[in-house]
């Protein structure tokens, strides 16, 4: 049975003091519910959490990693330095790291390889434009996306991965993918691992819905068959609105 997983993103938000005082206050929140939940933070505020959310069940991740163990690459991380900390998720190949700092399939494929090679479990985003799905193409592009990025990689490791279909479109202009428009899309992606590995491993993948979940809509788009979970961004820098989502 697959267990609910939300996780917040926090993009370029939150100071290290910010990140703890939000800590304090969600882990009362949090007390007694099943659904796991993460908060994938700020390279600067995941050590701080990590000592905040000690002796909980709430997960930290990056939102980022390099795909080389070392070596001349100014401004990145490596899994090594990310699991010295003790991250447990790392969110790979966002649409906005796509678009802003020219990450490829090849490169997500990279980085996926690297941290199944560790402790850290990959979320995976894919997600297509608006002019993508206005022209069609949605479905193209997804399974294009899964294909390249999953590359090589071994069934045994795909039940580690996290799929968040993120419609570029819907991320932070307050425009929602309906909840049958994500259901639909999260049904695609479920059926294309089939055909990539086999029932039994795509039945155990989450795959979580993310573009402008809020508390208003969190409970309809939770309740679609195919949908595991969220990857909530704005609606998690407010302790009891990402509470509210969880639960939804």
């Amino acid at each position: 049975m697959r267990i609910p997983f939300i996780a917040g993103n926090w993009k370029m938000f939150k100071t290290e003091e910010e990140s703890v005082a939000f800590a304090e206050k969600f882990k009362e929140l949090y007390q007694g519910t099943d659904v796991r939940a993460a908060i994938c933070a700020p390279f600067t505020d995941l050590r701080a959490l990590k000592e905040a959310f000690e002796g909980t069940a709430i997960g930290v991740g990056a939102q980022n990693v390099h795909f080389a163990d070392e070596g001349a690459y100014t401004g990145e991380i490596s899994v090594k330095m990310l699991q010295e900390i003790g991250v447990d998720y790392c969110i790979v190949g966002h649409s906005e790291r796509r678009q802003y700092f020219a990450e490829t399939d090849e490169t997500v494929n990279l980085k996926l390889k690297k941290l199944l090679e560790g402790t850290i479990s990959p979320i995976l985003c894919v997600g297509e434009s608006l002019e993508q799905r206005d022209s069609g193409k949605l479905f193209d592009v997804v399974k294009n996306q899964l294909v390249e990025d999953l590359k090589d990689i071994p069934s045994g490791d795909i039940q580690r991965i996290v799929i968040a279909y993120e419609p570029i479109w819907a991320i932070g202009t307050g425009r929602t993918a309906t909840p049958q428009q994500a259901e639909e899309m999260c049904a695609f992606i479920r059926q294309t691992l089939i055909e990539m590995y086999d029932e039994e491993t795509a039945d155990q993948v989450i795959l979580q819905y993310g573009g402008s979940v809020k508390p208003a809509n969190a409970s309809e788009i939770m309740n679609m068959d195919e949908i595991d979970g969220a990857l909530v961004g704005g609606a998690s820098l407010k302790a009891e609105d990402f509470m509210a989502i969880i639960d939804f």
